[in-house]
């Protein structure tokens, strides 16, 4: 178990990342590839990726054991910023760094010559390795970031109302049944005995889509405390296939003159319940928005669901319903928007559509 320790001026800087960890959910994915399991939310993704590779998986495959440690330095803080600003940071990572956490990996002595003179600081291998990892970014997460990011947004909307009606205890006694609040003390399923203590810094709570039973931390106390968790996965949630040029966000206006369109396409009721979503709402508030009984917005709100529009999330006793990405590009006719920031650069690979710590159990 993981106990991580809050004092008042912690619990005053808890925070939510803004958006989805580009690096976090790269080598997290990376652990779901090399899974064999037939599943519905990753294995349509899982075949999708390895066809797509080119030996990338090779060559990471030291680096990110399957189980157990993998070096805090591949995940910086500024993946949250996107791919570009996360590739750049580790760049720039100080040789004695990388030696220091190459060191820990149960494989040293057996690592590859360019992993081993990774460790040494020399340049060469650590372009490589940013090669590499932005490689493998580009096939098997950039093609499937608008639904990444609609799993955390769905997220990000639950914990927020739980903040909102309770504070910082809400939200944390909100986090998923793998994580248990007990002030001031976060209780994690965790696979080793340990300890954080927070010290005034403060935690990023990092919702994740490709992170898997248990959360994960950073092995070095020292760095900034950050705690990566799974989201909830919808049934049939594997990653949908997204259009070329079209990057959907979760809580996406309708474009102006259009909801008399999508009344007539989807019928009036259900437009105004698919609007009404667009910014997260329960099954009551959302009857009481369209005017409707609380079994017809059930209904309306599960059919919307079935469609692919909307995602639903249980939290307590109600449950939450926010747009997916195909339900935002309904509302807005379609209408391209700017890649997210998370991306990073973009392959023209398009396609369908995790932990940390030692020994996290992958």
């Amino acid at each position: 178990m993981l106990r991580v320790h809050f004092s008042e001026l912690d619990l005053a800087r808890l925070r939510m990342a803004v958006r989805p960890d580009a690096l976090w959910e790269t080598v997290l994915s990376f652990h779901r590839l090399r899974e064999n399991r037939a599943e519905t939310v990753y294995g349509e993704w899982r075949s999708e990726a390895r066809n797509r590779l080119n030996g990338e998986g090779r060559l990471l495959a030291p680096l990110i054991p399957s189980r157990g440690y993998f070096p805090d330095f591949l995940t910086p803080a500024e993946g949250v910023i996107g791919c570009d600003a996360a590739m750049d940071a580790l760049h720039a990572t100080p040789a004695e760094r990388l030696y220091s956490e190459i060191d820990r990996l149960p494989s040293a002595r057996t690592l590859p010559g360019w992993i081993r003179g990774l460790a040494q600081g020399e340049r060469r291998p650590l372009d490589r390795l940013v090669g590499v990892l932005r490689s493998y970014h580009e096939a098997a997460v950039a093609p499937y970031w608008p639904h990444i990011q609609a799993r955390i947004e769905a997220d990000r909307a639950a914990r927020g109302r739980a903040l909102l009606d309770g504070g910082a205890d809400g939200l944390l006694a909100s986090l998923p049944p793998t994580m248990r609040w007990r002030a001031p003390v976060l209780e994690v399923d965790y696979p080793v005995d340990r300890d954080l203590e927070l010290r005034g810094r403060g935690l990023l709570l990092l919702p994740s889509f490709f992170c898997r039973r248990t959360p994960v931390t950073y092995l070095n106390p020292e760095l900034t405390p950050v705690l990566v968790y799974p989201v909830e996965h919808a049934r049939g949630g594997a990653p949908a296939q997204p259009r070329a040029g079209i990057v959907p966000t979760v809580a996406a206006p309708a474009v102006p003159g259009r909801a008399g369109s999508l009344g007539k396409l989807v019928g009036h009721t259900r437009s105004a319940v698919l609007l009404e979503v667009g910014g997260g709402c329960t099954t009551s508030e959302l009857a009481r928005r369209v005017g409707v009984s609380l079994a017809s917005a059930s209904q309306h709100a599960s059919v919307l669901r079935e469609a692919g529009l909307v995602h639903t999330l249980r939290q307590g006793g109600a449950v939450l319903h926010t747009l997916t990405p195909l339900g935002a590009a309904l509302l807005r006719g379609g209408v391209p928007v700017a890649p997210s920031r998370g991306v990073g650069r973009q392959s023209g690979r398009q396609s369908s559509m995790p932990e940390r710590s030692t020994p996290a159990t992958m």
